[in-house]
């Protein structure tokens, strides 16, 4: 068990694993950006650390001074919540040089399933049936081709989106073309990741899923 843990997100996902870290008795850190210094997260934390001022690509996706906040803070462990660097296995890789466990899934596992792009490719290969996407697409113009292809309406997605990060929904051409740009944005500024693909919307689809937890020794456990 960790006696310290450094939680390298913001708002309500920072909140709730502070609380859990609380009932735990696991001390909390928490990082913010100058414009955050008022936030909840920050007043809940056991300790608060300032990232400096900037989009997230300057503070909550900051590598090098999210670690050595780890590290003045005695932290042994960062979870990284969901979105901003939770999905980036070179991260993953600085803590374990750093001596510092990531709370989440290995490099390696990241880097099959991370992003959803290459997830695809994955379940295709395994004989999953999948909506018709696309690959990554390099330009507007490739986008166009693809989404003609498949069918609108679209999806276009951000491929190291999460938590409903870097979607949108496109029903024609132009909806596309006013899209593209900033769903790549959102990409570059929350994931570090501006590469984008397109899937088939399905209008009144449901959503399930299962969640695998695992302690990498071969015990698992289905949550549903």
């Amino acid at each position: 068990m960790f006696d310290t843990v450094l939680v390298a997100n913001r708002g309500a996902i920072a909140t709730r694993i502070m609380r859990t870290l609380k009932r735990l008795g696991v001390r909390s850190v928490a990082v913010y950006a100058d414009c955050d210094a008022d936030s909840l997260h920050v007043r809940h934390a056991d300790e608060a650390f300032c990232l400096g001022e900037g989009g997230a690509a300057d503070t909550y996706l900051n590598m090098e001074r999210i670690l050595q906040v780890a590290q003045e803070s005695g932290a042994q462990a960062i979870h990284p919540g969901y979105g901003f660097l939770s999905e980036n296995a070179a991260f993953v890789e600085r803590c374990e040089a750093a001596g510092i466990a990531f709370i989440g899934p290995t490099a390696e596992q990241m880097r099959a399933f991370g992003l959803k792009h290459r997830a695809r490719e994955l379940a295709e290969a395994a004989g999953v049936p999948l909506l018709p996407g696309s690959g990554l697409l390099a330009s507007l113009s490739d986008a166009s081709s693809e989404a003609a292809r498949i069918g609108y309406p679209v999806m276009l997605k951000s491929t190291a989106g999460g938590g409903g990060i870097g979607m949108q929904l496109c029903h024609d051409a132009q909806e596309l073309a006013s899209a593209f740009d900033s769903v790549r944005r959102l990409g570059a500024n929350n994931f570090a990741d501006d590469s984008v693909f397109l899937e088939k919307f399905i209008a009144c689809a449901r959503h399930i899923e299962v969640q695998i937890v695992g302690d990498g020794q071969g015990t698992a456990l289905a949550l549903g």
